[in-house]
This record gives C-alpha cells, sequence and structure tokens, in this order.
C-alpha cells in the first residue's frame, strides 16, 4: 500500500471524526517528529497498538477490500498485570466500494456502533467446528437489546445510532448500502489483539506493506519508534 494512500485514508478518517464530534486523544495527533521525542510514559500507546491502523489486508486494493481504523484504548492480553483494562475502544471507517471481508474472534466480543454517516451493511454466518462458514444454520443475533434470528447469510443494515453485538465465534463482514455514503462506526469490545485473534476466511493479511512515495503524515500504530533509555 503507498503512503500517499494512508496519508490520504487518514486524513479523511479525521476529517470524519470532526464531522460527528467523535473527538481523538492527543497521541492520535502526534507527527512521526514528534514521537521521536516521547519517552516511557507514552509505552501503553506502543505495546498496546493505541492509533492510526490503515490497511488493504495485503490485496493491494484499499479501495475496494481496506478499512481504516484507530484504537482509542485497550488493554493487553499478554501482558495483563501491566495493562489490566480488559476493554477495547476504536473508531472505524468504511467508504462506499470498500469491503472489510469476512472473519470472526476466537475471543473477542464487541459492539459495533453506527456513530454516523451513510448505512453499514453486515453480514453473519455461524461458524462450523472445523471453523468454516455455517451456510445452513440460522443465526442469533443481538441489534440494540432485541434478539434476532436470521438466515445464514444474512446482511444486517445499521443506520445512524444502531448496534450490532458480535460474539466469538460469529463470522462477520462489512460494507456500506450503496447509495448512503460513507459511514464512522465505533467498537467496543473485550481486550482486541489483531495479531492473534482474527480468523479471516479465506485468509487474508492484516497489516499492509507500505511503499514509501511521500513522508508520513502519522504514524501507523505499528511503527512507532522505542522510547530512547
Amino acid at each position: 500500500m503507498k503512503r500517499s494512500q494512508i496519508n490520504a485514508a487518514l486524513k479523511e478518517l479525521e476529517a470524519a471524526a470532526r464531522k460527528y464530534s467523535c473527538f481523538l486523544p492527543p497521541f492520535c495527533h502526534f507527527t512521526p517528529e514528534e514521537w521521536k521525542s516521547k519517552g516511557h510514559d507514552y509505552d501503553e500507546v506502543r505495546d498496546n497498538l493505541l492509533g492510526w491502523d490503515i490497511t488493504d489486508y495485503g490485496l493491494g486494493d484499499f479501495d475496494k477490500v481496506g478499512f481504516s481504523l484507530i484504537t482509542i484504548r485497550n488493554g493487553n492480553v499478554k501482558q495483563p498485570a501491566k495493562y489490566p483494562k480488559t476493554y477495547a475502544e476504536k473508531l472505524l471507517y468504511l467508504k462506499e466500494g470498500q469491503y472489510s471481508p469476512m472473519h470472526f474472534h476466537w475471543s473477542k466480543m464487541e459492539d459495533i456502533i453506527n456513530r454516523g454517516g451513510g448505512t453499514v451493511l453486515i453480514r453473519v454466518y455461524n461458524s462450523t467446528p472445523d471453523e468454516e462458514l455455517d451456510k445452513e444454520s440460522q443465526v442469533h443475533v443481538h441489534v440494540d437489546g432485541r434478539e434476532r434470528v436470521v438466515p445464514a447469510g444474512t446482511q444486517i443494515p445499521l443506520t445512524p445510532g444502531e448496534s450490532i453485538t458480535i460474539t466469538p465465534y460469529l463470522y462477520h463482514d462489512f460494507e456500506v448500502a450503496p447509495g448512503t455514503g460513507p459511514v464512522l462506526l465505533g467498537e467496543v469490545s473485550q481486550c482486541n489483539d489483531d495479531e492473534h485473534d482474527n480468523r479471516f476466511n479465506p485468509p487474508v493479511g492484516r497489516f499492509p506493506a507500505i511503499e514509501e512515495d511521500e513522508p508520513p503524515y502519522r504514524l501507523l500504530c505499528t511503527e512507532y519508534p522505542p522510547a530512547e533509555d
């Protein structure tokens, strides 16, 4: 993925957050130069991958398969004594024509909330015992406190203010209803571990390889320099 694409996606998500009054924490505004001077007091940001996360899932076609995210808060399943938070929060941004691939989480339960913009469509399937898509059994989902039973592969539409609970082993993907415009989503969840808790079907990557065609506007959560001792 080109750095210029990442920079443009960052600015677009930044603008959407401003538009819908989702104010970002200070670390989201640090420049690459500012990060060089940040000490161990910002290790929670580094260790828990807080901040910007732009991905094309390693497929090289961000406008068709991609997602823009910000992790605002998170614990750490590998260092629970140091970082005891059991919860996480994200903002997610999806444009019309973009798709976020089918996946489930082995451990994490999450609520996905439409914070503003268009209508997001979330397709759901149960998982089979061997972790494939169950294309036969009905799916029980909870949408804003209402339990629904829907056929396998149903797309649940969420308009602004609506939300869905995604339980472990529940396959789900994301796209935007045509003609409704880009959507800003919130995610409230258990502790997030993007390195080990995503089962994509079919398999894809999670973090992009980057082609440096211009200087970075912001650093991604995987790019922070270590603190100087």
